[in-house]
């Protein structure tokens, strides 16, 4: 892997991280399996999609896209627990 290479995949796994930490933290102020909670699960996948088309990453990507965008939703969901009184 080259330089350039090096430096959009961790573009873009910072992004899959970075994306999904408000929307885990908003994630888990809803109810379990309703539509909105649905959607802050899935609506950056369109995004990081893109993204790795856009660098040109095969399907081998993926599945570092979706650690990283797990941990974000993670990382964002104890957050908001954190606050909570």
């Amino acid at each position: 892997m080259n330089p350039a290479q090096t430096l959009h995949l961790t573009n873009l796994l910072f992004f899959a991280f970075i994306a999904n930490l408000p929307l885990g933290y908003l994630r888990e102020s809803t109810r379990k399996y309703s539509l909105r909670w649905f959607l802050y699960i899935h609506i950056s996948i369109p995004f990081i999609l893109a993204m790795r088309i856009s660098y040109e990453f095969s399907w081998e990507a993926v599945p570092f896209t979706i650690i990283c965008a797990v941990a974000g939703q993670l990382l964002g969901g104890s957050l908001k627990r954190r606050r909570k009184p």
